[in-house]
């Protein structure tokens, strides 16, 4: 099998379970706002056992802003935000737990922003960071934890023919 094929198909299906899993959420009100519950921000994990990850990451964070109706600020900087705890999630893969903070902290940074720019949420900005980093720390550092638990003994079957896999 061609790896560049099979990049581009693992980083497809997790940019689509990424997008199912917020919208789904989003019908509870827990994707986005002030405090938010995205489930599908465990999946920001994935970059530890395949690099097609981070581009599935972005584009579902791209798709899922947009099929949710998140201001155009939302899009950009929200996803750019999961882009780059996607790489630090991938950098630090080989850690034992500080793979999980990367997400938490450009969320908890970029998205206290994004919340009174683009939506004038009046809350102070430290107080929209520790709501930020709450739901990230539950979204990834326990569902993600939980996921990456799941995967691991079927990481070479569900992840196979990518170096990272061998690596861990």
């Amino acid at each position: 099998m061609n790896k560049k094929v099979l990049l581009l198909c693992q980083g497809a299906m997790i940019a689509a379970v990424y997008v199912v899993l917020t919208v789904f959420i989003n019908a509870f009100g827990l994707a986005n706002g002030a405090i938010q519950i995205r489930i599908s921000e465990a999946l920001c994990i994935l970059p530890i056992f395949t690099p097609a990850a981070i581009p599935g990451l972005f584009v579902g964070c791209v798709l899922s802003n947009i099929i949710t109706g998140c201001a155009i600020y939302d899009i950009v900087f929200g996803s750019l935000a999961t882009l780059l705890g996607a790489i630090g999630t991938y950098y630090l893969r080989k850690t034992k737990f500080i793979f999980t903070l990367p997400p938490v902290i450009a969320n908890g940074v970029i998205i206290p922003l994004v919340l009174r720019f683009a939506y004038g949420v009046p809350d102070a900005y430290w107080f929209l960071v520790v709501t930020v980093c709450v739901g990230e720390v539950i979204s990834v550092c326990i569902l993600g934890m939980i996921l990456k638990a799941a995967l691991w003994p079927q990481r070479f079957f569900i992840f196979r023919n990518t170096e990272e896999n061998n690596n861990n």
